[in-house]
């Protein structure tokens, strides 16, 4: 059998010496014909293979080269060399692939993140990289546990769509009409989609939140973890055109309910990947260290990596209302100082991410729930609060603001109430008749409900302590970016 091998991360946790053990993997460096750095990116830490002086030909020392894969069998020993418990003093070296080192793109030295963006097939094989996704696997499996384990039923919602569940109308569209200008037109000169694959128009989804609340009237508790579209002209270190969501929609919750559930979440999942990434956990925060002695001292972080995720685990977010936020913004040195690019003038407006993360980093420097937005800049699922002040109508909804980053969850209580549902719709002229699917849930059976939705890069650049969202994804999908 090929494939009797044993992964460098199991062999570099373990004691055992003096046994026969056959690694394979990607070397990374080869130094005076003897050490060979081999990485099989179960781990960043790599496994030196020593190489007897004499025991290959000159042909094969070339061919173990940056990049190339090779198999390696040999007798596992205590190493003499610094910051490694064990090396493989090898007996047989076979070349699995080639790797021509003068055309490799990524040599044992420092590259930019921006370089590594332009080969984002390769950048995998970085030590940064490495430790990126295997840190957004641990995340991604820590949701699943998480829900799975309250007992939510997970539901697989739509990719292609016909409704725009956030009414922003920044939407990838799906068909199968020629774009030469011959497609079918109706007598107005528009496009005729009752000729196209689904007989309407479609899209790609920007959000499984209203499918959600179908399934969360017959489950109870459901969650959606799949990718979302948004056709934003975005170039910015926080926006992709593509992007993972979770979303969770659950019956008999209301704002306090929701917004719990979701502080818990978050402290599952980073508690999770503490406890089983912390050596790239470890990398990642001494990579920011690095990174930011460049930067001015009011650029820098506050704290190291590892310290921020250990006070979000153990300290409780602080919860206040909109209004109680645009008072604190609005008296802020920093507004009065025209600081903000924004400047807060007065309730009603909507807030930026540079308001979101003064809040979070100056003010309260601890992540944020933000409730009770005003009904004008949010969406219309949202339930109008009850006992509102004069000229202040407030919906239930909620976001979480993170350090570094700003919003990093977004939700609300849904509106249950048909009538109410019906005016807000056709106050902000979404047309009824074609979500009648959607009111039927409250035609029938009714109750109160709640939801959010994460979205899992900004959590996954939260955890890693990376700048750009770009850097999260294995394959960014961003404006004039479609590659791979």
């Amino acid at each position: 059998m090929f494939n009797k091998r044993i992964k460098i991360k199991e062999l570099l946790s373990g004691d055992k010496l003096n046994y026969e053990a056959t690694v394979m993997g990607w070397v990374r460096t080869f130094r005076n014909n003897q050490f060979i750095a081999l990485n099989d990116g179960s781990t960043n830490n790599n496994l030196q293979v020593m190489v007897t002086l004499g025991m290959l030909d000159d042909a094969t020392l070339k061919r173990i080269t940056t990049g190339a894969c090779i198999k390696a069998t040999g007798e596992v020993i205590e190493s003499l060399g610094k910051g490694q418990k064990i090396e493989l003093k090898a007996s047989s070296i076979e070349i699995l692939g080639d790797s021509d080192a003068e055309k490799f793109p990524l040599q044992p030295k420092k590259h930019s993140l921006e370089f590594l963006r332009e080969i984002a097939h390769l950048r995998f094989r970085t030590s940064t990289f490495g430790a990126v996704f295997r840190v957004r696997h641990s995340l991604a499996f820590a949701v699943h546990k998480f829900f799975n384990d309250k007992g939510f039923v997970y539901m697989h919602t739509p990719v292609i769509t016909a409704s725009d569940a956030e009414g922003a109308g920044e939407m990838f569209r799906v068909t199968t009409l020629p774009l030469d200008g011959t497609a079918p037109k109706n007598e107005d000169g528009s496009v005729n989609f009752k000729e196209d694959f689904f007989g309407r128009s479609t899209n790609l989804t920007v959000s499984g939140q209203l499918e959600g609340e179908l399934a969360a009237m017959a489950f109870s508790d459901i969650y959606t973890f799949g990718p979302t579209f948004r056709a934003e002209n975005s170039n910015t270190t926080r926006h992709l055109a593509e992007f993972w969501m979770i979303e969770p929609e659950m019956a008999f919750y209301d704002l306090e309910d929701n917004a719990n559930l979701a502080e818990e979440f978050i402290k599952y999942i980073i508690q999770h990947t503490m406890e089983n990434n912390r050596d790239d956990l470890e990398f990642l925060a001494q990579r920011l260290a690095e990174e930011e002695k460049g930067l001015p001292q009011d650029k820098r972080s506050e704290m190291g990596l590892i310290d921020k995720l250990e006070f979000v685990i153990n300290n409780n977010f602080e919860r206040i209302t909109y209004t109680e936020a645009i008072e604190i913004l609005k008296e802020s040195n920093h507004n009065k100082k025209k600081k903000f690019q924004y400047l807060i003038e007065g309730w009603g407006m909507d807030l930026q991410s540079e308001h979101e993360r003064y809040l979070v980093e100056k003010h309260f420097k601890k992540p944020v729930i933000l409730t009770n937005y005003p009904a004008a800049i949010k969406s219309f699922y949202m339930r109008l609060d009850d006992n509102c002040a004069p000229g202040r109508q407030t919906v239930s909804a909620m976001d979480i603001l993170a350090p570094g980053i700003g919003e990093i969850v977004g939700g609300s209580q849904r509106e249950e109430r048909l009538e109410k549902l019906e005016q807000k719709m056709k106050d902000m002229h979404i047309p009824a008749e074609e979500l009648y699917w959607y009111l039927d849930t409250r035609r029938f059976g009714s109750c109160p409900h709640a939801g959010f939705g994460l979205g899992f890069e900004r959590m996954v650049q939260f955890v890693t302590g990376m700048g750009n969202i770009r850097d999260v994804i294995p394959f960014p999908r961003y404006p004039k970016s479609a590659e791979f």
